[in-house]
Parts: C-alpha cells; structure tokens; sequence
C-alpha cells in the first residue's frame, strides 16, 4: 500500500453538525452521515473529509478539541465512527480526520492540569506560560491571531493561545531563543518532546480505527517564530516517517502549501486554501463583508469576464514545476468562507466552475452542499464562533444540508438555535430531492463530471496540464489528448483550437465546431477526446 492513491481522490467536505440529523435532536451526527453514504456513492466521489469531530465544548466548532480520542457526543461515539469507516469502505469511501495539531480547548484535560499547578511541569509543560505579560506578540506566527492571554485560574502568569482566547497554543518549542525570553523552549525540550508523542498517539489510535488519514488544521503553527518553517516542517517529517513504517497507504494533508526546500515532503499534497489570493483569483469566494486575506481580485468565473486567470496559472506552474508529481487539492469552497454560489453568482455560472474544478489537474474537494448549488446565506448570527470579527462571518457557509428542503429534524442547537432553525421550504431553493429527479440539474452534472473523469484517466491528476488559451474561453489540454473548452461568461466566445478533426464530444453544454473554431455559448463548457 501506498499514498498514491491521494492522486485519484475526489473528496467531499462535510461539516458534521450540518450535514445530516439522524435523532431529531438538532444537529448533525455521525449517523445521518452513515444514513446518506448512499449520495455520496452515488455521487461518485471516493474521499470524505471531516471538520474535527472530537469532544469539545465547541467555542470555535469543535476546532477546540477537550478529548482527541473521543467522539463529540452531540454527534455518536467511537463506535460509531468505526461504523461509519466500515460503511464507507463498503462503497470504495475512504474517510480523512481534521487533526488539530497547534492547540487544544482550555477544556482539556491537559490545560486544566497545568492550569491548577502553581509552575512548570517537571515532565516538560505541554503549553507556553509566561509569569509576566510579554510586551509583544513574539511567537512570530500569524499577526492578529497568536497572542497572550492572561491564566484563568491557580496557575499564575499568561498563556500563549493560537486562535481563540480558549484555544491554548500546544508547546512545540521555538526555532529561536531568545536569553530574555525564558517561555522559549527549545524544540527539543522535554515539553515538546512530549506533545510530538501525543500526535503520534493520536493518529495512531484513530489510525487503528479505519481512518485513512488527516487533514492537519493550521499544520504550520506548531514550532513558534520559526521563519520559513524549517523546525515545523521537520516535525512533520519525523511524523512522516513513522506513518510510512506504521501506516504506509495513510495521508498527510496540510492546511495550506508546505514550504519549499526543506529536503523530502513531510505531507502527501498541497492544499490550494479558499483564503489564498490564487484560489480567489478563481472564484473570489471571500465576496463582499469578508475578512481581506488579500487585495481585492475580480475573479476569472465571473458573468462579466473582467478577471484573469494568471494568478491561479502562475502559482500553478510555480507549484508543479518544483513538484510535477505532487497532488495539489482545490476546493469549490470551505466552512470559512463564502460558498460558490454567493452574491450575484448564478445557478447557470456554476456549471463551467465545476466542469473546470473536476478536470484541472488538481485533486478535487467539493464542500457538502455545493453541488446542489446551496447558497452563501449573509447576515447570520454567530454560532459557536462562526463570527471571528465583524467583517469574518462564516455561518453564512454552514447552514443545514438541503436533502428535501423540509425541517431537516429542525438542526437547532440548545446553545445557540438560530443558525440552525429550518429556512421555509422555497421552490427556488436547490435540494437533493428535487435535483436527484431532474437529469438536467446541476447536481446530475457533477455526478456526470466525476464519473468522466474516472473513465478518462487523463483527466485526473496524473496527466499534465497545458494552457492553449488563458483568457476567455479558457483552453487547456490533458494529457496528449483530452481538450477543456471552460467559458465562465454570460458572452458567446469563440476561439481557434488545433487538432478538432475527429475529436469526440465526451461531454459539453452550449459548444459548436467549425473548422477549427469552436464557439461556446454564455457559461459554456466541452470535453472531447481528440485523435491521434
């Protein structure tokens, strides 16, 4: 066994508390996803991905973990999960974890421990105390986010945290010391030395329960003021070396790109964030009211035709001509921004989004709901710290699935019921029902799209990608005979291609040759395979 398999997955995203509610009792659970795998077989698509299912007391939606080796109650228990691993696996679904590796919930019962000593643990601290407030934020990570926050309890002194006042920033060291500074441990000290265990039990322990892996939630956060990441992408690395001994054929999924240059690749793929300037370059996903991760980008699928698709192209070429074969995973969206279908965006313009999404060259990651064309909703309350300020809303993106645009068991939550309270059932709404019974929908496209691409190898993500054309349409060429035609606007476009004599039409909508022209109707797409 291998990891190679990564290269063929077609993953989906679920958000657990929002997918699907199998009791009544308002929220999402473990078993209304082993109740709908049917859809996701159906679908086609091979991979799940969950957001962290853990036990928390959910301030940051479970991305505060309180007990890694515990299934969230609200949602089953483990064996539940072993259940659900099992199921999927019936139907050729492997199932990727959210592993939380940087900090932990102030619930934990690692925290409370250190919180009810009164100094440092004689087996290392597993967390960064300070006796004095630092005058600066000196982890050196993400401006804003990492900072001080002051011991709630016996302990005395501060605590650094990664995100949240109540997401205490895990030890793993620090790549400088400072003389001055004597909360910097080396990474090598006893403290982080024992957390760099606590992963590996971690993922062993969930590992020996049929998961196939994890996504690594801010995998790059761990080692502190570490430039370039070196000492963090190491620990990975030792991490990736006992997975390949222990755990051959299991992923490794970074939240973000690993850093260049630091010798053998500690993860399996690169992930293409929806916060990155290329990934908004596609899609702008960010829209408006959104936390400005970068300057504003007229997106390239957009009905207008005013954006441009070298930014994705540049940081495209950058990225496989270091690494030609390793995946790189794209997203149609997350649980932290804007979903696909946002603002102005219509029905029709996500059909060329898709048909691009599933035959680039990247690994494809559909967020649950996007393929009914479920709407970013604006304007919603925040639950379980979905709003992080008032210009980063994500409940608008984490409303309930649509199965049957019914109730859907009401998805209320006792903490905060109003993200969750059913939306009128609305004939204009998409739902899967509806949709599942209309062989023209968006929902059959997607379906149609996956299983061409796994009939069409060359359409995958092992097959080279080359641009004819990079503005609109957009032309591009798999492997030595596969031709996209994608045209995102609302305008009909033509444009002159080569070797069209001959060519079959796989699938397409709105496409018309002549010659060697091929003219493409507003949110027009085709696929053809092409002669020898």
């Amino acid at each position: 066994m291998s990891t190679d398999w990564l290269r063929d997955a077609v993953i989906y995203e679920i958000y657990p508390q929002s997918f699907a509610d199998s009791n009544g009792d308002g929220i999402g659970d473990l078993r209304g996803v082993i109740d709908h795998l049917d859809h996701l077989s159906w679908l086609g698509v091979n991979t799940i991905w969950f957001n962290p299912c853990f036990a928390s007391p959910f301030r940051d939606a479970g991305y505060d973990v309180s007990d890694y080796l515990q299934i969230a109650p609200r949602y089953g228990t483990n064996d539940d999960m072993v259940e659900l691993v099992d199921a999927a696996a019936e139907r050729g679904i492997r199932v990727l974890l959210d592993l939380v590796a940087g900090h932990t919930s102030i619930a934990h019962e690692w925290f409370r421990g250190e919180l009810a000593a009164d100094g440092p643990s004689p087996e290392g601290d597993r967390y960064v105390w300070s006796l004095n407030p630092p005058l600066r934020d000196t982890s050196g990570d993400i401006p804003g986010t990492a900072a001080w926050v002051p011991s709630p309890g016996p302990r005395p002194g501060w605590y650094l945290k990664n995100f949240f006042d109540e997401q205490p920033a895990l030890n793993f060291g620090w790549a400088r010391l400072e003389p001055g500074e004597p909360w910097r441990d080396a990474v090598d000290a006893p403290g982080p030395m024992r957390n760099r265990q606590a992963l590996r039990d971690i993922m062993a322990f969930w590992l020996d329960h049929g998961v196939a892996g994890f996504r690594v939630d801010m995998a790059f956060s761990l080692v502190k003021d570490d430039p370039g990441h070196g000492e963090t992408t190491r620990l990975w690395r030792d991490l990736r070396a006992w997975l390949a001994e222990a755990y051959p054929d299991a992923v490794l999924i970074p939240e973000g790109i690993e850093p260049r240059g630091q010798g053998t690749p500690a993860f399996d793929a690169d992930f293409l964030l929806v916060i990155f300037e290329q990934h908004a370059s596609l899609f702008d996903n960010g829209g408006a009211g959104q936390v400005p991760f970068h300057e504003p980008l007229e997106p390239f699928f957009q009905a207008e035709g005013g954006g441009s698709f070298h930014p994705f192209l540049d940081a495209w070429e950058g990225l496989t001509s270091e690494a030609p074969s390793r995946p790189l995973i794209l997203a149609s969206a997350d649980h932290d921004l804007n979903r696909l279908a946002h603002g102005p965006r219509t029905a029709a313009e996500l059909r060329p989004a898709f048909a691009f999404l599933l035959t680039w060259g990247t690994v494809p990651s559909i967020y649950y709901g996007d393929e009914i064309g479920m709407r970013y909703l604006p304007g919603l309350p925040d639950v379980e710290g979905s709003i992080c300020n008032p210009a980063y809303n994500r409940s608008g993106c984490r409303t309930p699935m649509q199965w049957d645009g019914t109730a859907n068991a009401g998805f209320s939550t006792a903490a905060a019921s109003e993200l969750y309270l059913p939306i009128d059932p609305d004939p204009a709404r998409p739902t899967v029902l509806a949709q599942r019974d209309d062989p023209g929908s968006l929902l059959h496209l997607v379906r149609d799209l996956i299983a061409l691409r796994k009939d069409e190898p060359a359409l995958g993500a092992r097959d080279g990608t080359r641009v004819l054309h990079a503005d609109y349409p957009l032309a591009y060429l798999r492997g030595d005979d596969h031709l996209v035609l994608i045209n995102p606007t609302t305008d009909v476009r033509t444009v002159e291609l080569p070797r069209l004599d001959g060519a079959r039409l796989l699938l397409g909508e709105g496409v018309g040759v002549n010659g060697g022209a091929v003219t493409t109707a507003a949110c027009g797409f085709g696929i053809w395979r092409l002669q020898p």
